[in-house]
């Protein structure tokens, strides 16, 4: 199993909306063939790996792996269960269940009832955070939430009070090497998000210019319309979603759209059902205090990547306040990188925002 997530892992990036992927099989404790899904409405790992045996006789005494439930029903390729029914194999290992409702268990099921031996639950914390955005897109009906923010050595994200710097001022706490990582997070993530004092004050681009890769869709919180539009998160670099109380009149921007949202109520589950609805499985949020507080207050969040720098302010506008066990560490030069993660959604848990 530890060689399908290996395998699975190639498809990082190029699977969307689809999962990661991936399957090995095995005859008398020699892998024969193995395979991954590379991407979208192309061959499911099963598919790829059955391709490569050369001698199918071998397929009834063998052991197909794979990471995730084969597939039971017909998308854009017809089922994996039925593949495996057809080919004969006997013996299938599942990483974990596949939360998508489509699948869902009817994939083990189909194998069960043709008479196959089905071994589900195999390495399946690490099958988990192989497909962490995937299944908690499915699973809780919003997209998996990073959280990143960086603070000086004695907790503060800016030497000024909130609301009290401007953009001839802007602060930069983290070295060459951490803003290069943010941008490589970037690009591994399918959206962005500030809230209106961010895009006020550091005048972000939120794209990936310092990494190859994508650049995400690019969200901003901005009830009144306060960000101009020659700010930067206006270049026709990637597209922009801006979520305001009333949207202008007239929008000559055909890569920016506005969506109105009731600000009078709890706008974080009204902002996660509309991302939802357009099919985005992560997003990684680079506000300011109040944006990063209020998800953290929600408890709506999976990860925070929390640089510290050796930066003393004295003072300022505190970084966010939150009590979670330290997950792992790094060191990037000076700079402390921490990660937290918040407490996962199991698979096939009854979880909603």
């Amino acid at each position: 199993m530890k060689r399908c997530i290996e395998l699975a892992k190639n498809g990082f990036g190029h699977t969307y909306p689809n999962p990661m992927v991936g399957c090995v099989i095995v005859h008398d404790r020699k892998i024969i063939a193995e395979g991954w899904h590379q991407k979208a409405g192309g061959p499911h790992a099963e598919v790829n790996a059955i391709q490569k045996i050369q001698d199918e006789r071998l397929i009834k005494k063998s052991t197909i792996y794979v990471s995730l439930e084969p597939c039971s029903h017909y998308g854009k390729t017809p089922p994996c269960a039925d593949l495996i029914v057809e080919k004969g194999f006997k013996n299938i290992v599942i990483g974990m269940i596949d939360p998508f409702a489509k699948v869902k268990g009817r994939g083990i099921k189909k194998l069960f009832d043709h008479g196959c031996k089905v071994t589900v639950g195999v390495c399946e914390d690490a099958c988990f955070e192989l497909n962490k955005r995937f299944i908690t897109f499915h699973e809780k009906q919003r997209p998996y939430i990073i959280l990143k923010w960086a603070t000086s050595q004695d907790g503060f994200l800016s030497p000024y009070a909130y609301g009290k710097s401007t953009q001839n001022d802007p602060v930069w706490l983290t070295n060459a090497y951490s803003k290069q990582l943010v941008h490589q997070w970037r690009a591994e993530e399918q959206a962005i998000m500030v809230g209106t004092h961010t895009a006020l004050m550091d005048n972000p681009n939120l794209t990936t210019r310092l990494w190859k890769g994508n650049n995400p869709l690019r969200v901003i919180i901005d009830r009144e319309l306060k960000v101009a539009q020659t700010a930067n998160l206006f270049s026709t670099d990637a597209k922009t979603l801006i979520f305001t109380e009333k949207s202008p009149s007239k929008n000559s921007l055909s890569h920016v759209e506005f969506c109105e949202i009731e600000f009078n109520k709890n706008t974080i589950p009204q902002i996660l059902k509309v991302l939802h609805q357009r099919q985005i499985q992560s997003l990684i949020i680079e506000g300011g205090r109040q944006t990063l507080q209020g998800f953290l207050d929600a408890n709506v969040w999976d990860e925070a990547r929390v640089f510290k720098s050796e930066v003393l302010f004295g003072q300022g506008t505190k970084a966010p306040d939150f009590r979670t066990e330290l997950f792992k560490t790094q060191d990037i030069l000076s700079d402390k990188l921490n990660y937290y993660n918040n407490k996962k959604p199991m698979p096939n848990a009854e979880a909603s925002v």
